[in-house]
C-alpha cells in the first residue's frame, strides 16, 4: 500500500512540514522555474517547502521558457523589474557594498530562480532567450551549505531554501525587501533533513542506511557530479 501524502507539501503525511510553514509577506515576487525532473521526482523537494514559505511566489514547470505562456506572461508585467538569479561577470553582486542602481528602486523586483541540476539548468538557460535578456543578480554566501544528506557538488553551492534566505538576507540589508521571518527556511531545511536522517537510520524500513552521513566538512570533493546548483559566489 502506497504512503498517505500530503497534497500541499507533498511529502508522506508521518513527514508533513506544513505545521511549521508561514507564508511571509515579501515585496520581492519570486518564481520558481523547475525542470520536471526535479517537480516529479526531487525527494526533499527544497522548491517546494521554499513556494510554501513565500507568499508572493510560484513554482513553473517545464524547460524552453520562451513558448511558456504563464512564465511570459510574468514577464511582461510593468509593475516589477524582472532578474535572473545566476552567477557571472554580468551579474550584480548584492553582497557589495557597491551602490544599488537607481532602476532597482523604482519598482519591487520578480526574481527568476532556475530550480534544477547544474546541467539542466543550462541546458533551460540555453532554450530560453527570454531568460538571457534578463539582469542577473547573484550574491556571496555568508555560509557554507548545510546540506546534510546531499553532498554539494562545489563549493558555493546551497540548496533552494539556503539560497532564498541568503538573497531575502542580503535584499533587507540593502534596503530593497523586508525579511520578516529570518529563522523559518533555515528551520525547515533542518527539520526536513532531520526527517530523512531518521527515516534512512530505521533498520525497519527499506531504505535502512548502514552508514550515518559525514559532516559535509569532512567529505571529499565531489567528482563529476550534477546535483542541485546553487549558484551565487562571486566569479570574477
Amino acid at each position: 500500500m502506497s504512503r498517505l501524502t500530503c497534497y500541499r507539501c507533498f511529502r508522506p503525511q508521518s513527514m508533513c512540514l506544513c505545521d511549521a510553514l508561514t507564508a511571509m509577506v515579501t515585496r520581492t515576487r519570486f518564481v520558481l522555474l523547475m525542470h520536471p525532473k526535479e517537480f516529479k521526482r526531487e525527494k526533499a523537494n527544497t522548491g517546494r517547502l521554499t513556494q510554501l514559505c513565500l507568499a508572493n511566489s510560484e513554482i513553473l514547470v517545464g524547460t524552453d521558457f520562451d513558448d511558456h505562456e504563464a512564465v511570459q506572461a510574468r514577464l511582461a508585467n510593468p509593475a516589477f523589474l524582472s532578474v535572473l538569479l545566476y552567477p557571472g561577470n554580468t551579474a550584480l553582486n548584492l553582497s557589495l557594498d557597491d551602490p544599488i542602481p537607481a532602476a532597482y528602486c523604482r519598482k519591487p523586483l520578480q526574481v527568476f530562480l532556475l530550480d534544477a541540476t547544474w546541467s539542466a539548468a543550462r541546458k533551460m538557460l540555453r532554450l530560453s532567450p527570454s531568460l538571457q535578456r534578463l539582469p542577473r543578480i547573484m550574491f556571496t554566501p555568508t555560509a557554507p551549505s548545510r546540506y546534510l544528506i546531499k553532498q554539494q557538488p562545489q563549493e558555493g553551492c546551497l540548496s533552494t531554501l539556503e539560497t532564498v534566505h541568503e538573497l531575502l538576507m542580503v535584499l533587507q540589508r540593502t534596503g530593497l525587501d523586508d525579511y520578516p521571518l529570518p529563522d523559518q527556511l533555515l528551520m525547515v531545511f533542518a527539520r526536513m533533513q532531520q526527517f530523512q536522517m531518521e527515516c534512512a537510520a530505521d533498520p525497519n524500513l527499506g531504505g535502512y542506511r548502514r552508514q550515518a552521513y559525514t559532516a559535509p566538512a569532512e567529505r571529499t570533493p565531489a567528482q563529476g557530479q550534477s546535483r542541485k546548483r546553487r549558484r551565487y559566489i562571486k566569479t570574477d
